[in-house]
């Protein structure tokens, strides 16, 4: 089993056995927490809305604790790990692999103990009216050219957004990213307290052959417990 909190915008705390994965923490309540745990923290841009230093406080609670942030975040004397886009490590039994925002930072895909998750940050199909044909042009090649190296990658928990501010194109991302993976659950995020989000998704045509998979997310603090077994 994983345990799933959402913790505000595109901030989640994933739960398993052993250890913690914190994404794009900035706002909302941590909840209690097991210091005999790992924790790996991860950070995919330096947007006020996806990083605060306030992360580097859970260095008191744990006594093995690790920071993943995009080689752009800055991080003083902290130690850290930094890295690049289209970058692949392990750390702590953790594997991590980045994949190059088309906005600022990167997308992480994370494998531990069996479980791979997905974390977005800033990657997205972003179509913005008003933009001209070949900016929008630009982030729909760059966005799928990302999303097609996950072709067919079989994925746990995926955290993608559905900005509202992009209007009718705001589920074009996570269409996209559902129809080239085999993601067994996926949090909608980034979308500004707008929750009616899930069920405008669940109204789109596009998402028929994976509503079911759709997380539907209320309010912040929310937990989620996923089946580990094959859906």
């Amino acid at each position: 089993m994983m345990k799933v909190t959402y913790l505000g915008h595109s901030g989640f705390l994933v739960e398993t056995d052993d250890a913690y994965f914190l994404f794009d923490y900035y706002k909302g309540t941590v909840p209690e927490l097991d210091s005999s745990k790992k924790m790996f923290v991860f950070v995919s841009h330096g947007h006020y809305d996806h990083y605060s230093k306030r992360i580097y406080g859970f260095r008191k609670e744990f006594e093995e604790i690790y920071y993943i942030l995009s080689w752009d975040v800055p991080a003083g004397s902290e130690k850290v790990y930094h890295l690049r886009p289209g970058e692949e490590t392990e750390i702590a039994g953790c594997s991590v692999r980045t994949l190059r925002s088309n906005d600022e930072g990167v997308a992480f895909l994370v494998r531990y103990h069996g479980k791979t998750l997905y974390h977005a940050g800033d990657l997205n199909w972003w179509h913005w009216e008003g933009e001209p044909e070949e900016y929008n042009t630009g982030m729909r090649r760059s966005y799928q050219s990302e999303i097609n190296k996950l072709q067919g990658e079989k994925i746990d928990a995926a955290f993608v957004p559905v900005d509202p501010r992009l209007g009718e194109q705001y589920c074009w991302g996570i269409d996209c990213f559902m129809k080239r993976t085999d993601t067994k659950d996926v949090f909608p995020m980034h979308f500004w307290g707008s929750y009616d989000v899930y069920e405008r998704l669940m109204l789109e045509p596009c998402t028929r052959d994976y509503r079911e998979r759709i997380m539907k997310i209320g309010q912040e603090g929310q937990s989620f417990l996923l089946d580990s077994s094959e859906k």
